[in-house]
């Protein structure tokens, strides 16, 4: 059995391009390696990316040593969902896909609060 989303179903896909997920697997799937839970789902925009910058994680810059592109606006991601809280409390959340953000979120954010930046899967 696979692992669920906050609507409790299927965890879906989060982005194959760039390849995204703690496991590089295209899916915020979590595990006991995963220390920062990217858990969430996101499209990410230019204002959420700033924000992150400035919070001290530059998601714009490739490292390519550790197969990170450098995420533009429109790109979906698996953030961590401790930032992503951080950056909805500060009025600077990305969108978030609710299909492929991981049941685990739940433990951080209600899904009243996820839903009201939800954007659609396809």
């Amino acid at each position: 059995m696979g692992a669920k989303n906050v609507l409790g179903t299927e965890l879906q896909a989060c982005s194959t391009d760039p390849m995204t997920g703690f496991y590089r697997d295209g899916c915020c799937n979590t595990g006991r390696d995963d220390m920062g839970l990217h858990l969430v789902c996101t499209e990410v925009t230019a204002d959420f990316l700033d924000f992150s910058q400035r919070a001290g994680n530059d998601l714009s810059t490739p490292v390519p040593e550790w197969g990170f592109p450098g995420l533009q606006p429109g790109d979906r991601w698996c953030v961590c969902v401790e930032r992503w809280k951080q950056a909805y409390e500060a009025g600077h959340a990305a969108p978030v896909v609710l299909e492929a953000t991981h049941v685990s979120a739940l433990e951080f954010v209600d899904l009243e609060t996820l839903q009201k930046l939800a954007v659609s899967a396809d």
